[in-house]
C-alpha cells in the first residue's frame, strides 16, 4: 500500500505542478502577479497536502481498527491487558505475515485473518481516499490559476508555516527530552537521596548476591565518574587543543593553497571515522603501548587507562578544533593584518597580537564543542578505560565517565523500578546540565571578549 500510494502522490504533484506552471505561462493578455513557477508550486501544495494530511491521519486509525478487530477476534479480554495485548499482537502479525513456527491454533489463525483482512480494506480506503483529495487539490489549484491571483503570497506563507513548524519541532523535542529525563530522576531521588547521589564517593549500582557485598544496597555517589570524565576529558583537550589550533594556524597563514587543498580534507576525516574502530585502535594498540611505556620507567600502569583513552579521544576531536579555528581565521579581515604589517610587526607578531585576538570568540567556540564532544563520548571509553569507578586523578589507571555508566546500565531487559536502572536517568540529567554549564560559561567568556573588540 505504502508503495502505491507514493507513486500516486509523486505523480500527482508532479502533474500539478508542470499543467500549473503550463497554465499559468499560456496566460494571455495580462500581466502576472506571480511568475509560473510559484503557480505551479501552488498546485503541488494544493493537492500534497491533503494527500499527507490523509497519510497522517489515516496510517494510525487503520491501525487501531486492524490491532482492535484482531483482538476482540482472539480474546475481547486482552484489549485491558497492555501486556497481554501486546504479545497477542505480535503473535496475530507473525501469523498474518506468515513468520510463524509450527501450526498456530484456530483462534489464533482467524485472529490473523481478521487482521490480515482489515488491513486489507484499509489500505485499500487509505489509496482510494488519498487519490480522490489529491486530485481534488490539483483541480482547486488549477482553477485558481489566474492572471491577478497572488500565488507567491501563498506559496511563500505556506513555506513560513512550514519553516516554523520545523522550528518547533526541535524546540518541543528538547523540551520532551528534558522533561522525560526528569521524571524519571524525580522518581530516583525518590529512592536515593540527592545528596548521596552529588556528593558520594563510590559508585556501585550493581546489586550483589549475599548482603555482606558492598554493592547489596548500591552505591551512587557520582564523584568518581565526575573525577574519570573530566580527567579523560582534559586529556584529550590537551591533545587536540594545540594540535588543531597549530594546524588550523598554518593553514590559514602560512600553507599554500595546494597543500591546504588535499591536507585540510584529509584532516578532517579523522572526524569521520567511527568511534569503535578508534576504541579498538586505543585497545590493541596504544592501551599496550602505554603499558610498556610505563613499565619502562618503573611506573604501574593499567591495562585500561585513562591516558590511553584520553590521547585517542583527543585525535577524534583534532578535527573539531582545527576546522572550526581555520575558518574562523580565515573570517578575519585582511584590513587588520594589513595594518599590522603596515605598523612593521612580522608575520608571528601579527598572527599572535591581531588575527588570534581578534578570532577568539570563535576559536573559543571550537574549543567547547570540542569538550562537549569528548564528554559525551561513550565506545572509546569502554574499550580503553574500562568500567572500574576508581577517584582518582592518575590517568595511568582505569576509569569510568557518565555515558559508560548510563550505557553499561541499560545495556539487556531492565526493571524501570529499580534505583539502579533509574540512575541512568538521573545520569543523563547531571550530564545535561554539566555541557550546558560548560556552554554558559564559553557564552559569558566570548560575550565578555566580543566587547573589546566591537
Amino acid at each position: 500500500m505504502s508503495i502505491i500510494y507514493v507513486f500516486g502522490l509523486i505523480a500527482i504533484i508532479v502533474t500539478g505542478f508542470v499543467f500549473g506552471r503550463s497554465r499559468a505561462a499560456a496566460v494571455r493578455g495580462a500581466k502576472l502577479h506571480s511568475r509560473p513557477v510559484y503557480h505551479g508550486a501552488f498546485v503541488l501544495i494544493s493537492s500534497l497536502v491533503p494527500m499527507l494530511a490523509v497519510l497522517a491521519i489515516g496510517v494510525p486509525l487503520a491501525d487501531y481498527a486492524a490491532n482492535s478487530r484482531a483482538i476482540s477476534a482472539l480474546d475481547p479480554t486482552l484489549l485491558d491487558d497492555q501486556l497481554r495485548r501486546g504479545a497477542a499482537l505480535r503473535d496475530i502479525i507473525a501469523v498474518a505475515k506468515g513468520q510463524s513456527q509450527g501450526d498456530p491454533a484456530a483462534a489464533l489463525k482467524n485472529a490473523a485473518d481478521v487482521y490480515a483482512s482489515v488491513r486489507s480494506w484499509a489500505s485499500f480506503l487509505l489509496v482510494a481516499t488519498g487519490w480522490v483529495l489529491g486530485l481534488l487539490g490539483l483541480s482547486f489549484g488549477l482553477r485558481a490559476v489566474a492572471a491577478d491571483f497572488r500565488a507567491r503570497n501563498h506559496v511563500e506563507r505556506f513555506v513560513k508555516w512550514i519553516m516554523l513548524g520545523t522550528a518547533c519541532v526541535a524546540v518541543l523535542t528538547t523540551i520532551g527530552i528534558v522533561f522525560s529525563v526528569l521524571f524519571e530522576t524525580v522518581r530516583f531521588f525518590e529512592k536515593v537521596s540527592p545528596f548521596e547521589f552529588l556528593f558520594g564517593l563510590q559508585w556501585s549500582p550493581q546489586t550483589a548476591i549475599r548482603a555482606d557485598q558492598a554493592g547489596s544496597s548500591g552505591a551512587f555517589g557520582i564523584i568518581p565518574l565526575v573525577t574519570g570524565t573530566l580527567l579523560i576529558t582534559f586529556i584529550a583537550i590537551l591533545i587536540a587543543g594545540p594540535i588543531g589550533l597549530f594546524a588550523a594556524i598554518y593553514m590559514a597563514e602560512y600553507a599554500s593553497p595546494r597543500f591546504r587543498a588535499w591536507a585540510k580534507p584529509l584532516l578532517e576525516i579523522l572526524a569521520g571515522i567511527p568511534t569503535v574502530v578508534l576504541g579498538f585502535f586505543a585497545a590493541l594498540t596504544l592501551a599496550p603501548l602505554v603499558r610498556g611505556w610505563g613499565q619502562s620507567f618503573g611506573l604501574d600502569v593499567a591495562s585500561e587507562s585513562a591516558l590511553a583513552a584520553g590521547i585517542v579521544m583527543g585525535m577524534m576531536i583534532i578535527p573539531f578544533v582545527s576546522s572550526l579555528s581555520d575558518d574562523v581565521i580565515n573570517a578575519v579581515p585582511q584590513s587588520l593584518r594589513d595594518g599590522s604589517y603596515a605598523m612593521g610587526s612580522t608575520r608571528s607578531e601579527t598572527i599572535t597580537k591581531v588575527v588570534l585576538p581578534a578570532a577568539f570568540a570563535g576559536i573559543m567556540s571550537a574549543f567547547m564543542l570540542a569538550i562537549s564532544r569528548a564528554v559525551g563520548e561513550t565506545m572509546i571509553v569502554v574499550m580503553a578505560a574500562g568500567l572500574a569507578a576508581n577517584l582518582t586523578f592518575n590517568p595511568l589507571e582505569a576509569v569510568t565517565t557518565f555515558t559508560v555508566q548510563i550505557k553499561t546500565i541499560l545495556v539487556g531487559d531492565q526493571e524501570f523500578d529499580s534505583a539502579k536502572t533509574l540512575s541512568a536517568f538521573a545520569l543523563g540529567f547531571v550530564l545535561f546540565f554539566f555541557t550546558l554549564a560548560l556552554n554558559i560559561i564559553a557564552l559569558q567568556i566570548v560575550k565578555r571578549y566580543r566587547e573589546q573588540y566591537d
